[in-house]
């Protein structure tokens, strides 16, 4: 009912006469004024109450915000098996590789020693064509998947995982003008940048310059780019050549996982974020390497 009709309710809803010519007394005019701008404040109030709740209640659930992907990784099967032949040799390149071309090993103490299964082809040329992940890299994050699973049942991990860590540390080996080779090794070798404090964090040289060639700063080394204090500790010998280095993706991949698993069950949204901000202290990371695991997961269905 408008202001300017000639009849309104009063409060005993009776229509009575309006005064005047039809417009209404300046009181009853200042409650009708309070009264829509009351409304309209607890209209706002409302909305406002159910954004908060509602993000509270979301950031419960996911402490990064709506924005960021699921909580954690994917869940995908164990990768199919072979025994490997008397006569197959998996730490020998290929025929048409060159093997001098590679980065030299460097030797680890106390490395770990991992045989070496044979993840079957079959199921590296499926998944490296649905994925786009190349097969040389994809067999060793299998192979990561498959000696994982025996290691450390519990651990929950998968190839997935590896693999996206691997997509974001080096583009699987290939980062820049480096080319990932048949026998595992990025060629030229994949060193980042000093870490000076310029930017980054501060770490010493550790190594005297063996794995990063700087004896002043330590350098991320590798497909899965290892500090070399870590892989010191972490490194690990997956292709069975005798030797730990973390320029090689099967023996940097291994190390990887078992890296990650060190921080306990990722079978939980809890726990894989944990392992994967234990790989590099930062959300935006965790959140990336989610949504390229998922991604992952999904076209090899």
């Amino acid at each position: 009912m408008s202001w300017d009709d000639d009849f309104s309710a009063d409060e005993y809803g009776d229509g009575r006469r309006a005064r005047g010519s039809g417009r209404v007394s300046g009181w009853r005019f200042v409650r009708r004024v309070a009264g829509y701008a009351g409304l309209v404040v607890g209209v706002i109030a409302l909305i406002v109450g159910v954004v908060v709740g509602v993000n509270f209640a979301g950031l419960a659930v996911n402490p990064d915000g709506f924005g960021s992907p699921v909580a954690d990784g994917p869940r995908v099967a164990l990768p199919p098996v072979t025994q490997p032949t008397d006569h197959a040799d998996p730490a020998e390149p290929a025929d048409d590789v060159d093997a001098t071309q590679a980065p030299p090993p460097a030797e680890v103490s106390e490395s770990i020693v991992v045989p070496l299964p044979q993840v079957d082809r079959t199921w590296i040329s499926q998944m490296a064509a649905a994925t786009g992940i190349p097969e040389r890299a994809l067999s060793a994050y299998a192979l990561a998947h498959v000696a994982i699973a025996e290691e450390q049942p519990k651990c929950g991990i998968d190839w997935t995982t590896i693999a996206a860590i691997g997509s974001i540390e080096s583009d699987h080996g290939n980062h820049g003008a480096s080319e990932l080779g048949a026998d595992g090794y990025p060629d030229p070798a994949i060193v980042g940048r000093a870490l000076d404090g310029n930017g980054v964090a501060t770490i010493r040289d550790t190594d005297g310059g063996l794995l990063d060639g700087d004896a002043t700063w330590d350098r991320a080394v590798g497909p899965m780019q290892f500090i070399p204090s870590t892989w010191s500790k972490w490194g690990s010998d997956a292709n069975g050549d005798g030797v730990a280095d973390p320029n090689q993706i099967d023996d940097a991949a291994h190390a990887a996982a078992a890296y990650l698993c060190a921080s306990g069950s990722m079978t939980t949204p809890e726990g894989w974020r944990a392992a994967v901000y234990s790989y590099n202290h930062d959300n935006d990371y965790v959140d990336k390497v989610a949504a390229v695991a998922i991604e992952y997961a999904a076209a090899a269905v």
